[in-house]
């Protein structure tokens, strides 16, 4: 095969993986509007809800690890809060990223499914992958039965769907899932310009205002940098996911 052909022959598969990869964004955000517009919809979207919990009280725990910290329980109530229970680590600096690893959790989940996505096969390992670690988070942090049966249940589907589902359906899956932490990142803003949280284990300092003791400034100051840096992070991972259109005219002009 001609270096030609082979050039054309990748444009021909990056314009059709970049029309599958659109498509599937489109599905995933139609069934999302169904899911607010049907009625009952607001049953079906409140498991939905709580993914936005998990990526963020995981957030806080993965962070601690990743600093040297300790993550010793994660709690999911049935109210949509929740709570991560970690020990150190020590300094303000470190102690900062913990707090913001809750913040900006969802956003960097949904940007990497949103990355990784674009291949099928990609990302039914993802899912693989996701469903792994939840059932491990049951096994070695989740305290209360409802985070029990809830995290081990999403892990057990995406596990299911990793396994059994055509390409395209777990494709479909993870894009839907990144679609639902995406919007979290907008319906919970305002929980990134408050000084304290409502759990069900009672009022607490907000992430924002841990990252204001630790640092100084304002809570709202660092609410507003985690927030833009959901955003960039939301904005990279949809362009990786759908990027390949400007190179795939070129070689279709070259072509010509």
């Amino acid at each position: 095969m001609s270096s030609a052909a082979r050039a054309f022959a990748r444009a021909h598969d990056q314009a059709r993986v970049t029309r599958r990869a659109r498509g599937v964004l489109v599905a995933s955000a139609a069934i999302t509007l169904l899911l607010y517009a049907v009625p009952f919809g607001g049953l079906l979207i409140y498991p939905l809800l709580l993914l936005s919990t998990l990526a963020h009280e995981l957030g806080h725990g993965l962070a601690a690890l990743a600093t040297g910290g300790s993550f010793q329980a994660f709690y999911l109530w049935p109210d949509g809060s929740g709570m991560a229970v970690h020990a150190g680590p020590e300094g303000p600096a470190l102690q900062a990223i913990v707090a913001a690893g809750g913040l900006i959790g969802p956003a960097v989940v949904a940007g990497v499914c949103f990355a990784l996505a674009r291949r099928e096969r990609v990302a039914r390992l993802v899912l693989g992958l996701l469903g792994l670690g939840f059932l491990a988070a049951v096994a070695l942090v989740v305290e209360n039965a409802f985070g029990f049966w809830y995290i081990g249940g999403v892990g057990l589907l995406l596990l299911g769907l990793a396994l059994r589902a055509r390409g395209q359906v777990a494709q479909t899956a993870l894009v839907f899932l990144a679609v639902q932490l995406a919007l979290s990142v907008f319906s919970r803003a305002d929980y990134l310009f408050t000084a304290s949280a409502q759990t069900t284990a009672g009022v607490m300092p907000s992430d924002s205002a841990h990252i204001a003791a630790a640092l100084g400034g304002s809570y709202m100051l660092w609410g507003a940098v985690c927030g833009l840096f959901s955003v960039l992070v939301l904005v990279l991972g949809l362009w990786l996911f759908t990027r390949g259109e400007s190179r795939v005219s070129m070689a279709s002009l070259r072509r010509r």
